[in-house]
């Protein structure tokens, strides 16, 4: 399975935009993705609109990325998750731990 991700900076905010699924084989890729942002990206936002599936090794990712932004000083948040995306953020009770827009 693949995963695109583009990434848009604007001063201190950066948008992901992911496509495809977030598994064990490509969650590696988002993490990359937000690591690697300069330092003066404190704000970080992952737009899920167009992301099928999330798996652990996903939500871990998303974890570690609430973790980096607070770290900034800035904050962390996923958007715009659909169907099974947000059943999955929901019963694993991620959404009290990062913030989740719609």
């Amino acid at each position: 399975m693949t995963v695109n991700i583009t990434t848009a900076i604007d001063g201190a905010k950066a948008k992901l935009d992911v496509e495809g699924r977030i598994a064990v084989d490509t969650a590696g890729e988002l993490n990359e993705a937000i690591v690697s942002l300069p330092e003066s990206v404190c704000d970080i936002e992952v737009d899920l609109s167009n992301t099928t599936y999330v798996s652990s090794a996903g939500l871990r990712v998303f974890v570690s990325g609430n973790k980096l932004a607070k770290s900034r000083g800035g904050s962390f948040c996923v958007s715009h998750p659909i169907g099974e995306v947000m059943d999955v953020l929901t019963m694993t009770g991620i959404t009290d731990l990062i913030n989740v827009i719609d």
